[in-house]
């Protein structure tokens, strides 16, 4: 039996003016997540983030840094638009080693069909599932932490 709640740990990797993100394609057409993914047993958010970064895109981490937000999900309050299960994120400020570059890995996620460096300025508009553009542009402009409540986020859909 699966966990009530799924826990997952995402990266906020900026380079350059230019945020890191998977590209996916989906039934939802195209849209982005940041490097990230569920917890597994015995596993720390740290641990979590760093091995979901590998898996995704085959790069390697340097430091996984401060929190910048978590955000919570349960299905019934917002129309089952991100899954059927409930979730429980938190994103990471984090840095790549020198010399690591993100790639799409041999063996993506169903659905996953690329890595890019998207521009900041295009975060607060762009497809990204948890719609939280807004909130991780502020977090990364060192406004406090904060939780993100999706049920009352409108992402225009």
């Amino acid at each position: 039996m699966s966990a009530h709640i799924r826990i997952t740990s995402s990266a906020a990797i900026v380079q350059e003016g230019h945020i890191l993100v998977i590209v996916f394609d989906d039934e939802n057409g195209i849209h982005y997540n940041l490097p990230g993914g569920g917890s597994d047993p015995g596993e720390t958010l740290q641990e979590t983030v760093i091995r979901e970064i590998r898996e995704e895109t085959r790069a390697e981490v340097a430091t996984v840094g401060r929190l910048l937000l978590t955000w919570e999900y349960e299905p019934e309050r917002y129309q089952k638009v991100y899954g059927k299960r409930h979730k429980v994120g938190f994103v990471f400020a984090c840095e790549l080693k020198p010399g690591s570059t993100p790639m799409l890995p041999d063996n993506p996620d169903p659905y996953q069909v690329g890595v890019k460096w998207l521009p900041l300025a295009e975060l607060p508009t762009a497809h990204l599932y948890p719609a939280m553009g807004e909130e991780l542009i502020a977090a990364l402009n060192d406004e406090p932490a904060q939780h993100l409540d999706l049920y009352e986020i409108d992402d225009g859909q």
